[in-house]
């Protein structure tokens, strides 16, 4: 039944033999290699594997941080791979919320300037941005803290008000980079639902995880070995935890 749904309609986001490598003093290290993969819209995806594989590489090219060495990079029918570094901008900050491990939250900020910000920089929602900022903050569950600074906050809040500031422009995809990492396990869980929740809504939830814990929550697992897709780990999964 998922592969028969995903066959009537066009991925979200394609990676067509992308390859990305790094120049060290040893030489150049290949942090991903012919790449391919297709996610759809409204799918939780987790991206697995060891410290190394790839992971983090993967999400920095589907969202333009990193530039793929070759191959090409397709999210809803834009190249990537070729949009120069203010055009990568602008479309990220519309097109893709990034939801990072260590928050990346602006302390001299309260918690609802940091959801605003985004709106700000990308000239959106106007007069209703405080607003929809509490609407936001309400949605993950930490309205109480809107007027207050992060660092007064807990680990958790932060990676909630940082969920919040990814949704600020309404982007139809959402990365998270390790979004767990430095949670102690209940918050972890409760971090899941929420992403869970978000596709279950409608958003395309791209994953990278150590936790494979995390597959309860998803609709593909996709595996990094070494910078390529361990295709005997590649599968549909059922999600069945947020649609049950």
């Amino acid at each position: 039944m998922f592969d028969s749904v995903r066959a009537i309609r066009e991925p979200v986001i394609q990676l067509l033999g992308v390859s990305k490598a790094y120049e060290t003093p040893r030489g150049p290290f290949a942090a991903l290699s012919d790449v391919h993969l297709e996610v759809y819209a409204g799918e939780f995806v987790a991206i697995v594997g060891k410290s190394g594989s790839g992971k983090s590489t993967l999400i920095n090219v589907v969202t333009g941080i990193d530039r793929a060495s070759a191959g090409e990079v397709l999210v809803a029918g834009t190249p990537v791979h070729r949009l120069s570094q203010t055009q990568l901008a602008r479309w990220r900050g519309r097109s893709i919320g990034v939801v990072f491990q260590f928050f990346q939250l602006l302390p001299s900020l309260t918690i609802a300037e940091n959801v605003m910000l985004p709106m700000e920089l990308c000239g959106t929602f106007g007069g209703q941005r405080r607003a929809r900022a509490r609407a936001l903050l309400d949605r993950v569950g930490i309205l109480a803290q809107a007027d207050k600074l992060p660092a007064t906050l807990s680990g958790g809040e932060q990676q909630r008000a940082a969920i919040a500031r990814a949704l600020a422009n309404d982007p139809p995809i959402i990365a998270a980079d390790e979004p767990t990492g430095n949670l102690d396990s209940v918050t972890a869980e409760a971090i899941l639902h929420l992403f869970a929740g978000l596709a279950t809504d409608g958003k395309t939830v791209l994953m990278v995880t150590h936790e494979r814990d995390v597959t309860r929550f998803s609709d593909q697992l996709v595996t990094l070995v070494d910078g390529r897709v361990d295709e005997a780990e590649a599968r549909p999964l059922t999600g069945v935890m947020r649609r049950g």
